[in-house]
């Protein structure tokens, strides 16, 4: 299977792709974390990525490509590949297309996991955690027994995030909402797009991503 799993921060994608790389055996292919990587090995591509972002421009749609057609060509055929921020542009969804079909593949499904953006901005924004052993608290549905003290280990330091506030997860929600604008109504005209409920538990989520994968395989 190789699928898009598109959501906006905080709505758990990130937690249903490693459940996915655990159990399925697929592939988690970032642009951001592989640009990085090859940055950081100094490989080819990443010498030509480095050179590009030390000039302060973007990093072209050749490079990314380039990147991506190294990943698929060291995988084994029966890895499947879920793409995680990219395609962000109509161009990028043809390259992609392109570039599967050179690997004698084929993009399977689109899912987004749909999310309440009030409840969203919620649920992050209240966020903090233990500085000692990383015991999870929000501000309105979950505080400390003993307020200011933790309840796993009793320690009375807490830390929240920097970008855990409305108004970074207001900006980080336009965002989202900008950058798959030009690619939803693509796949959506392609009859891939599935939509999950993002404000779901875990485990809901992660059976609903499931039915739809086995449905489309």
């Amino acid at each position: 299977m190789n699928i898009i799993l598109l959501g906006p921060p905080g709505a758990g994608k990130g937690t249903q792709a490693s459940r996915l790389v655990e159990e399925r055996n697929m592939v988690q292919l970032s642009t951001g974390d592989m640009l990085r990587a090859a940055v950081s090995a100094g490989t080819e591509i990443g010498l030509k990525a480095k050179a590009v972002m030390d000039a302060g421009e973007l990093v072209s749609d050749e490079i990314v490509d380039a990147l991506i057609d190294e990943k698929l060509s060291g995988l084994t055929h029966d890895q499947g590949v879920i793409f995680d921020g990219y395609p962000r542009t109509s161009n990028q969804a043809e390259s992609l297309d392109r570039l599967l079909a050179a690997h004698d593949r084929k993009l399977d499904v689109v899912i987004e996991l749909e999310v309440d953006e009030e409840a969203l901005v919620d649920r992050i924004s209240g966020r903090f955690t233990c500085a000692r052993c990383g015991e999870g608290y929000h501000d309105r549905h979950k505080r400390p027994a003993i307020d200011g003290v933790c309840d796993v280990c009793g320690s009375t330091e807490f830390k929240r995030r920097p970008d855990d506030n409305e108004a970074t997860v207001r900006t980080r929600l336009v965002e989202y909402r900008a950058k798959t604008a030009p690619i939803l109504p693509l796949y959506e005209a392609r009859g891939l797009v599935r939509r999950v409920d993002g404000m779901a538990g875990i485990a809901e989520v992660g059976a609903a991503i499931d039915a739809i994968l086995d449905s489309a395989g």
